[in-house]
C-alpha cells in the first residue's frame, strides 16, 4: 500500500499520519468521487466558479450542484467498452461514476450495444479496449471496430476523446486494438483530449492514472451547469461498481479443501480439480466467472537465477513504489515475473548487459529473430545467453514487471456448493531448449499446492459469458478438454434453479479412458435430465483425430434447429485452433442447412452474438 513520507511530501507529519490512515480504506468508487471533490474544491478557491460556496458546500458541488462556469460546458460524454473478461468494462464503470460525480451525464455502453448512429452527436468520447489473441479486438468489440474503419464512418470533426488500451507485452501487438482506435478516431477529425495510455497486464495503476487524466480534463474544461445529471447504461452493463473488500489489489488467503488430478493412471496429462474455501470472505460469483490465482514462481528457478547472478537471497530490496521490501528470495518467488520474456524487458536489460549481441538482437531491423528468441524462454535463459551483467538485486524492479495473476473460469455453482469456489487447472508442462518449461500457477497448483494451503485469490466478474436469463432457453455447449469447467457452474446452477430448458455438451479430448473430465458429473445429469445431450470426441483413440468440430458438423441440423427455436451457444478454450474451427463449423452449419450465403450466414451469427446468443470465453 503506497504510503506518504514525511521527508519528500509538502505535508506536516499530522497531516501525513491522516492520509495515510484514510486512503487505504477508500474503495475506487469513493477515490473516483475524491478526485471529483478535489477538484471541484481548487474550482472553488481558484474563484472559477462564479456561485456562491463554502468549503462545506464543496461537497455538493463535485456531485453535480447547479453552478456556473466560465468556459463552456461537457454536459454529457459517452463511454464505450469493448472487454473479453471484464476489466475494460469494469475500469469503464469507474470512469463513468467519476465523472458523474462531476455532474456530467454519461452514456455507459458496450461497443457492440451501441447505436453507432448517434456517433456523430457524441462531444466527449472515451473508449476502454483490450487486445484479444493476436491484436484482434475483443467479441463484443468486433462489430464496431469493423464499422470505424469502414467507409460509413462518420466525420468527428470536433469530438473529444481518449483512449485506454489493455493489453500484454508478452504478445507482438501489444494493445493494437486500442491503438487503432485511437489513431482512427484521430483520423476522422477527433481531437485527444488526453493522451492514449497502454497498459500492460498489471493495468491498475495506469488505469487510475489514465482516469484521472480524464477527470482533470474535463474538469479542466468546465463544470456542469445542470444539477439533473444522469446516466443512461445499456443493459448488459452492470450499474454497480462497487468492489469487495477483497479484490485483484487485495486478495483473500483462501484455505485450499481437495487438490485431485481428473486424470486417469496412463494418461499422459495431468488436469487437477482444485476446491478453495470462500467462508467468511465475502466473496459471491456466478456463473461465467473466473478465479484470479496470485501464484509463486518454482523455487528452483529461483535459487538457479540467484546463484547465476551471485546474489546474497536474504539481501532486502524495495518492491513497490510505495516503498514495500523483501528479500531476493522473496521477491523472485511471489513479486516478480521470472518466466515470460518480453520485448520492453529486452530493451531494458541492454544497459546491463555487456554483450552486443543482445543491443543487436533488439534492434528494429531484427523482428524476425527477436519473435523466435521470445519463444519459450524465460529470464534464465536471457541471462546465460548474454552474460556478463552488471545487475544489481536493487535493479529488479527497473527490469521485471510484477508477477500478473492467472484466471481460471470456476467450475462450480455457488448454489450447489456454497462457501467454495471449484477450478479446472490442466499442468503446463514442455520441454524447450534443452529444458523442461513449467506453468507458474499449474506447476504450482500440481506439484506444491496441498490441502490446508493458504491460496490469494480475487473473483473476476465476467459479465460477457452468462447463462440465459430465460431459465426454457435451450443451452449449446462446446468445451473441450478444460474448457469444460464453466459448463459444470452452468449446469450445477441450472440444476439448483430447476432450469428446463434443453442442454447439448459437446466435449472432446485425448483418451475416454484416461482424460474424460468430471465424466461421472455428465453421466448423472443426463441421467436425471439435466443434461439433454452429450457428443463427445476423443481424437487419439481412431486413427483419424476427430475433434468437438466435427462432431458438430455431424449433427448439423439439430444444431440448427436449436438454433432456430432460440438456443445460446457457448464455447469455452482455446482461442487460437479451437474456436476458430468451432467458428467455421457454425458458419458452415447456418449456410448449409439454412440455405445462406457465406455473407449471410456470418450476418446471422454476428446477430446471435449482439443479442447476447452466441458468447465466448477463449484464451
Amino acid at each position: 500500500m503506497l504510503q506518504l513520507q514525511v521527508t519528500n511530501s509538502p505535508f506536516t507529519s499530522e497531516q501525513t499520519e491522516l492520509i495515510n490512515k484514510l486512503l487505504p480504506t477508500l474503495t475506487d468508487v469513493q477515490l473516483s468521487w475524491l478526485g471529483g471533490y478535489l477538484s471541484a474544491y481548487r474550482m472553488v478557491s481558484a474563484g472559477t466558479v462564479t456561485a456562491s460556496a463554502t468549503v462545506n458546500d464543496v461537497s455538493a458541488i463535485s456531485t453535480a450542484a447547479p453552478v456556473s462556469v466560465v468556459t463552456e460546458v461537457p454536459r454529457e460524454a459517452t463511454i464505450l467498452f469493448g472487454s473479453q473478461t471484464g476489466n475494460a468494462q469494469r475500469l469503464a464503470g469507474r470512469l463513468a461514476e467519476s465523472l458523474k460525480a462531476q455532474g456530467i451525464t454519461v452514456t455507459l455502453s458496450a461497443m457492440n450495444q451501441y447505436k453507432t448512429n448517434q456517433l456523430k452527436k457524441v462531444d466527449y468520447l472515451f473508449v476502454l479496449v483490450s487486445t484479444h489473441g493476436e491484436g484482434d479486438p475483443p467479441d463484443n468489440a468486433l462489430t464496431f471496430h469493423e464499422y470505424l474503419h469502414s467507409k460509413r464512418a462518420p466525420k468527428l470533426d470536433g469530438m473529444k476523446f481518449s483512449v485506454l488500451a489493455l493489453g500484454d507485452t508478452s504478445y507482438e501487438f501489444f494493445c493494437k486494438t486500442g491503438q487503432d482506435f485511437d489513431s482512427r478516431l484521430a483520423e476522422l477529425g477527433g481531437e485527444r483530449i488526453t493522451d492514449r495510455v497502454d497498459c500492460d497486464v498489471d493495468f491498475e495503476e495506469s488505469a487510475a492514472g489514465w482516469i484521472a487524466s480524464v477527470n482533470r480534463a474535463v474538469s479542466s474544461a468546465a463544470t456542469p451547469a445542470s444539477s439533473n445529471a444522469a446516466d443512461t447504461t445499456s443493459a448488459a452493463v452492470e450499474s454497480s461498481v462497487v468492489e469487495p473488500i477483497y479484490s485483484r489489489n487485495n486478495p483473500y488467503m483462501a484455505e485450499v479443501l481437495e487438490n485431485l488430478d481428473l486424470n486417469g493412471r496412463g494418461s499422459d496429462r495431468e488436469t487437477r480439480h482444485v476446491e478453495i474455501s470462500l467462508e467468511d470472505s465475502g466473496l459471491t460469483y456466478s456463473p461465467g466467472d473466473a478465479v484470479g490465482v496470485y501464484p509463486q514462481n518454482d523455487p528452483t528457478l529461483v535459487d538457479e537465477l540467484i546463484s547465476l547472478l551471485k546474489w546474497n537471497p536474504e539481501e532486502v530490496i524495495v518492491t513497490g513504489k510505495g516503498g514495500e521490501t523483501s528479500s531476493v528470495r522473496d521477491a523472485l518467488l511471489h513479486y516478480y515475473e521470472i518466466t515470460v520474456l518480453t520485448k520492453p524487458l529486452l530493451e531494458k536489460a541492454v544497459a546491463f548487459s555487456g554483450n552486443d549481441k543482445l543491443a543487436e538482437l533488439v534492434n528494429p531491423d531484427n523482428k524476425e529473430a527477436l519473435r523466435s528468441y521470445l519463444k519459450a524462454r524465460d529470464l534464465l535463459d536471457l541471462l546465460r545467453d548474454f552474460q556478463p551483467w552488471t545487475i544489481a538485486p536493487g535493479d529488479l524492479s527497473t527490469l521485471l514487471r510484477k508477477l500478473p495473476p492467472r484466471l481460471y473460469s470456476i467450475a462450480s455453482s455457488l448454489n450447489a456448493h456454497p462457501d467454495e469456489v471449484h477450478l479446472t487447472v490442466r499442468k503446463v508442462e514442455y520441454e524447450a531448449h534443452e529444458r523442461v518449461r513449467k506453468g507458474v500457477t499449474s506447476g504450482y497448483i500440481a506439484e506444491r499446492l496441498v490441502p490446508g494451503d493458504r491460496l490469494p485469490i480475487f473473483i473476476q466478474q465476467n459479465p460477457n459469458f452468462k447463462p440465459p436469463v430465460n431459465p426454457d432457453s435451450p443451452v449449446i455447449m462446446i468445451g473441450p478438454g478444460t474448457g469444460v469447467a464453466p459448463f459444470r457452474a452452468f449446469l450445477e446452477d441450472r440444476e439448483e434453479l430447476g432450469a428446463t430448458g434443453k442442454s447439448w455438451l459437446f466435449y472432446g479430448d485425448r483418451h475416454f479412458v484416461t482424460d474424460f473430465l468430471y465424466q461421472t458429473d455428465w453421466q448423472r445429469m443426463l441421467k436425471e435430465g439435466v443434461l439433454s445431450k452429450l457428443d463427445v470426441a476423443f481424437s487419439r483413440d481412431t486413427e483419424e483425430k476427430v475433434y468437438v468440430q466435427q462432431r458438430m458438423l455431424e449433427h448439423g441440423e439439430e444444431v440448427y434447429n436449436w438454433l432456430q427455436d432460440g438456443a445460446h451457444v457457448y464455447v469455452c478454450g482455446d482461442e487460437k485452433y479451437m474456436a476458430h474451427d468451432v467458428q467455421a463449423a457454425l458458419l458452415e452449419i447456418i449456410g448449409h442447412y439454412g440455405g445462406k450465403s457465406p455473407e449471410v450466414a456470418a450476418a446471422y451469427l454476428s446477430e446471435l452474438q449482439e443479442q447476447g446468443r452466441y458468447q465466448r470465453d477463449v484464451y
